[in-house]
């Protein structure tokens, strides 16, 4: 009787516990947010680059602060996401420079439209666009005319994973909106649902789960509110241990208390990257006093951290930053 029990709990020793996320290897993950000013959190800032310990590159929502495929903060790029298509993260304009504008309103008369920040930046990175629901197909023609090559975009549905070098990227549930504006597509097409005051749907949105080769697993929110997932998917499946959330608040998105309550009560990661913050949320580098930014960090009860554009954060396998925080 004893030897069966020994063999069935040899049998079953990896059944309990089961996660896809990889043992903690070494090196840290490097973040580093693109944002409209130099060290400081702004109101446009969305963009990030997430750097494996291997190399692989992957930009996210690229939106208006990184000023187009030429600048010269983006370097390598292997992968882009995009969590969905509003404006403020495809991309329809960028800063003609670094700084311009103001921090509560940059700077970004560059138009890129009907092509899109995003779009432009893969094509010239030749780069691969990894999106969810019904984006891909869009893309693709989007990539091509370009002068990209639509092979360059890549769908992932809600349970698959796509690889990029040694990172695996998932895409989550994210509740929120996801329609291209008139201003991307073809004009007479754009003009017509613009006198319907309407926009052309493309599926869900997404928020993303990257594995990273040194075991850290990265929540990349998107624009969300709460949802079953972030406890069901992303933290009982993915296990994500570091999480960019964004805070912005009504009316767009989940504001610090519900964003909060994400963190503390749903996915309950070791650390926390306050983004999508729509406010000027740091002067000198210091989170403004009163802010949303200081509520949110207020009622998170782990280590929150503030991504200052150019500064790098290096993150280690736990979601515990090492240096640049």
């Amino acid at each position: 009787m004893r030897m069966l029990i020994a063999i069935l709990a040899a049998l079953c020793a990896g059944c309990a516990g089961t996660t896809t996320q990889a043992p903690m290897g070494t090196g840290t993950v490097k973040i580093t947010p693109l944002g409209s000013h130099d060290g400081e959190l702004c109101a446009m800032d969305r963009a990030m680059i997430l750097e494996d310990p291997d190399g692989t590159r992957i930009l996210y929502d690229a939106g208006r602060t990184v000023r187009g495929p030429d600048d010269p903060r983006l370097g390598k790029i292997d992968a882009v996401l995009l969590s969905h298509v509003h404006a403020d993260h495809l991309g329809d304009a960028h800063q003609p420079a670094a700084n311009a504008g103001v921090c509560g309103k940059p700077d970004i008369s560059v138009r890129v439209t009907p092509a899109s920040n995003t779009v432009n930046i893969v094509a010239s990175k030749k780069a691969r666009l990894l999106v969810g629901s019904d984006m891909a197909a869009f893309f693709a023609l989007k990539v091509a005319a370009a002068g990209g090559d639509a092979k360059q975009v890549q769908l992932v549905r809600f349970g698959a994973l796509a690889t990029v070098g040694k990172v695996t990227v998932a895409t989550v549930p994210a509740t929120h909106t996801n329609a291209v504006g008139p201003e991307f597509l073809d004009k007479p097409l754009g003009d017509m649902l613009r006198a319907q005051g309407l926009s052309a749907d493309v599926g869900p949105p997404v928020g993303y789960v990257v594995q990273f080769s040194n075991g850290l697993a990265v929540y990349l929110s998107g624009d969300t509110g709460i949802t079953a997932e972030q406890e069901i998917t992303v933290r009982r499946y993915y296990k994500a241990n570091l999480v960019v959330m964004n805070i912005g608040g009504s009316p767009f998105t989940t504001g610090p208390n519900e964003s909060a309550f994400v963190i503390n009560d749903l996915v309950k990661p070791n650390a926390v990257i306050a983004t999508h913050v729509n406010e000027v949320a740091t002067k000198g580098g210091k989170v403004v006093p009163g802010s949303k930014t200081e509520q949110f960090m207020k009622r998170v009860g782990i280590p929150t951290h503030v991504p200052l554009s150019g500064r790098t954060m290096a993150f280690d396998g736990s979601g515990k930053c090492v240096t640049g925080c």
